[in-house]
């Protein structure tokens, strides 16, 4: 088959010929049809993952078609149209029967702790547990942006932050992930105000439900903006994952606030400065979210085939194979990222 591969961190992948994958007992091989370039592939790139092993093929955030299925597989065969979180869950540890997939302690990661998705086929583990069927009439590339940037947002703004109507919600960050955050929390009838440094991610803002929009560019403080707007965000996200956006997160945020972390934070110390003075004197949460279970898909599919949710709406771009080396690269680029771009291996 045909993959991304990078051999040194950093340096430019390229696409080559490589084996295809073989489906575990518990697992099965998908054929790729579409997969999201997120910026935690790039994270990945530039060696800020300590699963990953080189010579590596990136990506995590895949729709597509059941190939190949493992001989303990019950529940799906090939042929089938079948998505998946970037979370695959062992389904046997404490926190998978919790039903806490989503942080399972035997967790593999496709594009990350095995090779991923820039490719025609991905091998994915434990398919009982993880799998998710594409409903009739969503495309590929729609599904694929399900898998990480949309199904993360949805489960950060409903699930984690307990958005509710009527509530200010401050995006900071409005890539992928945030713009998935701004339409959810919009939908769920919060009034948001999205933050980027990016006039073309702000106009995507305005048009998936943000109230207000702040150039962080045009501001001296982002966070004050914010407050001025709002009175102080009920609930903040920092979808970027920077010590600045999740600073002005916790700092938009009024007494009794609630700040989810869902961009990734890699720091050359290995930790993040975070505003703890003003969280102990607001009593404010501090929340993480990381991806969303595959048993939890059901009402936010539900929403996306009533037309509440236009998950669609944020596929922007549309890359064949040989053109996601350069955009992986691209990644890092100030203000890169606006609305989500899908590679199909296959074109």
């Amino acid at each position: 088959m045909r993959a991304v591969v990078f051999e040194r961190y950093g340096e430019p992948a390229e696409v080559r010929e490589v084996a295809d994958p073989e489906p575990a007992e518990h697992g099965v091989v998908v054929r790729v049809e579409a997969t999201g370039l997120c910026r935690s592939d790039w994270h990945g790139w530039q060696g800020h993952d300590p699963d990953i092993t080189l010579p590596h093929v990136p990506g995590h955030e895949l729709a597509g078609t059941v190939e190949a299925v493992g001989a303990r597989v019950t529940g799906w065969r090939a042929g089938d149209r079948v998505t998946v979180p970037f979370v695959c869950a062992c389904g046997s540890c404490p926190a998978c029967a919790a039903g806490d997939q989503q942080v399972c302690e035997r967790q593999t990661q496709p594009g990350f702790t095995h090779w991923g998705s820039f490719a025609q086929y991905v091998a994915l583990d434990h398919a009982d547990v993880n799998l998710v069927a594409v409903p009739d009439g969503m495309s590929f590339a729609t599904a694929a942006s399900l898998g990480c940037r949309f199904a993360t947002a949805y489960r950060a703004v409903v699930q984690r932050g307990r958005v509710a109507a009527g509530e200010w919600v401050a995006v900071h960050g409005c890539g992928g992930v945030g713009l998935s955050a701004v339409m959810i929390a919009a939908a769920a009838g919060a009034r948001v105000v999205a933050v980027d440094v990016s006039p073309g991610a702000l106009d995507l803002a305005r048009r998936f439900g943000a109230a207000e929009c702040v150039d962080a560019t045009a501001v001296r403080d982002p966070a004050e903006a914010v407050r001025d707007l709002t009175g102080g965000a009920h609930l903040s996200l920092d979808a970027l994952g920077a010590p600045a956006t999740c600073a002005a997160s916790v700092d938009s945020l009024r007494r009794r606030g609630r700040h989810v972390q869902v961009g990734l934070l890699p720091s050359p110390t290995g930790t993040t400065p975070v505003p703890m003075a003003r969280a102990i004197a607001l009593e404010l949460e501090l929340l993480g979210s990381h991806g969303m279970a595959a048993h939890t898909y059901p009402p936010m599919l539900e929403l996306v085939r009533a037309g509440v949710l236009r998950p669609d709406l944020l596929v922007t771009s549309t890359i064949a194979l040989d053109a996601a080396p350069p955009a992986l690269a691209a990644m890092g680029g100030a203000g890169a990222g606006a609305g989500v771009t899908v590679i199909e291996p296959w074109s």
